[in-house]
């Protein structure tokens, strides 16, 4: 082959590299980075040239302005001064421009001042919320002449959440440089001839991608049928639109995709939908319970390129009502009984049985399927009852939920009567009442006529009597009290009175 066809081949191949490595990176990350610039006496026109080359190389690949990366330059000299600062570039073209014409300020290598301005610029961005909560990151292009104490300021740097990192080009103090990086030093200290600088641009590229990547994909609100996508409006501004694909992950793919990441869809199968370029999210409907998908979404626009991201995701199982069964409002002769989830699309009906245990008569009651509880009525007191809630499902399925509960015990309606007598022939009648829903109370005490043994008088008390006077009766009178239910007249209770003289005439006061 022609050396220079191959050439032009190797040639093409390393810029299709290239612009293959720029999309990954492209929508990837957010966050501040300050670049700090030897730009003093020490530095020649030529290193410093070559340190401008090789950021405008590094940043190529990245999305500028708010909610992507931000970019600022401080160069170091007698003066420090501060080139652009973080809102003034949102597309490359203005950022790669502006590293060309940027010209060195020579004289003394004052970093300590140019970190006090450093320390500024960060903490206003911090301070006016554009940075708050997000990555902050300083880079220090250094030929290592005379750098000061930077020590100090650096660690202050680090204390306040911004990662250093640091590039030599000459032959620096490796101890003071390691102590201002913040870990891993590794890929955050780089040492490099400036004619080398492009071996390590992938290498600090990689680092800064670490500390800014952001979730810029992700899947909330899962349920065994739907999802929903979320993602950043990158297109906020821009004409175009979003294509989301979703379909399901075959059988022993991988288990995640994060953003820049792109899981096949097994078969042909997906879904496909479009969203306006103002939009950030859309419900994803029609899935299969308890089944993996991975969502993959592009945007599109003729104004800038965009890499495509996935998530993968795993719907929830399915549940089938009834999945909990519960008792309350439990009487004696009543219980309600609660279920759910209410699935008024897929259920037909409900069906509740229930009988006393051990082998009583079975019982049921049909619920429509927009209802999620009922009241058992007619029950027994205090029994034990199982109580099976089953529900038929639209698609033929049926599932069955079983309890048991109890019923209350019967209480006495009355307790505690008292006779109290007053004077030789009258009796204050005292009672407690525990039970409700009575109609009222039955008194009766014996009868007008001493002559006839077991003829009795009675009276009839409404439901909020406590007490009554019973007068004129005759000595050892026994006087009843007894409750009145709806339906009949309960046990009540009895006592005599004792009077120290008799009395031929006998009544009542109340």
């Amino acid at each position: 082959m022609d050396p220079r066809v191959l050439t032009w081949v190797i040639c093409l191949l390393l810029r299709w590299t290239a612009a293959q490595k720029s999309l990954e990176v492209l929508n990837c990350c957010e966050g501040d980075v300050l670049f700090l610039v030897d730009s003093s006496g020490s530095v020649s026109s030529y290193e410093h040239a070559r340190m401008l080359a090789f950021l405008s190389e590094l940043l190529l690949p990245f999305s500028l302005g708010q909610e992507q990366v931000r970019v600022g330059l401080l160069q170091v000299g007698t003066k420090p001064r501060l080139e652009f600062g973080f809102d003034t570039f949102k597309r490359q073209s203005g950022l790669q421009g502006a590293l060309k014409s940027i010209r060195p300020l020579r004289g003394d290598t004052n970093t300590v001042e140019a970190l006090k301005m450093a320390k500024d610029v960060l903490r206003k961005r911090a301070g006016r919320g554009g940075g708050s909560g997000l990555p902050r990151v300083l880079v220090w292009m250094t030929d290592g002449v005379k750098p000061g104490d930077v020590v100090g300021p650096m660690a202050e740097l680090r204390e306040e959440g911004v990662a250093v990192l640091v590039v030599s080009t000459g032959h620096g103090n490796y101890q003071v440089l390691r102590q201002v990086v913040s870990p891993p030093t590794d890929s955050h200290l780089h040492f490099v001839d400036i004619d080398d600088m492009s071996i390590i641009t992938d290498e600090l590229r990689d680092a800064l991608i670490e500390i800014l990547r952001a979730e810029r994909i992700q899947v909330r609100d899962i349920s065994t049928d739907s999802a929903t996508l979320q993602w950043r409006p990158v297109l906020s501004g821009l004409s175009g639109y979003y294509e989301i694909r979703v379909g399901q992950v075959p059988s022993g793919g991988g288990s995640g995709g994060g953003p820049g990441t792109s899981p096949s869809i097994g078969g042909s199968q997906y879904q496909r939908v479009t969203q306006p370029a103002g939009s950030n999210s859309v419900r994803l409907r029609d899935l299969k319970p308890e089944t993996t998908y991975v969502a993959t979404l592009t945007s599109k626009s003729n104004e800038q390129d965009f890499n495509s991201l996935s998530v993968t995701f795993t719907t929830k199982p399915e549940v089938l009502s009834p999945a909990v069964v519960t008792v309350s409002e439990s009487g004696q002769t009543s219980v309600r009984v609660s279920w759910g989830p209410l699935q008024p699309d897929t259920v037909t009906s409900y069906l509740i049985e229930y009988s006393a245990l051990p082998g009583g008569k079975l019982q049921t009651v049909r619920v429509d399927p927009r209802q999620n509880s009922t009241l058992l009525r007619g029950l027994q007191a205090d029994t034990t009852y199982l109580v099976t809630v089953s529900a038929r499902h639209a698609s033929g399925k049926e599932k069955a939920m079983s309890v048991k509960m109890c019923t209350q015990e019967v209480t006495p309606a009355l307790a505690d009567l008292q006779l109290t007598t007053v004077g030789s022939d009258s009796v204050q009648v005292d009672w407690k009442a525990s039970a409700q829903g009575l109609r009222g109370y039955w008194l009766t005490w014996e009868g007008q006529q001493s002559s006839v043994p077991g003829r009795h008088s009675s009276l009839y008390l409404p439901p909020d009597s406590r007490s009554t006077r019973l007068t004129h009766l005759p000595p050892s009178s026994r006087v009843c009290v007894s409750p009145i239910y709806q339906s009949a007249r309960g046990d009540g209770l009895c006592c005599t009175a004792q009077f120290p003289s008799e009395s031929l005439s006998y009544g009542y006061q109340s």
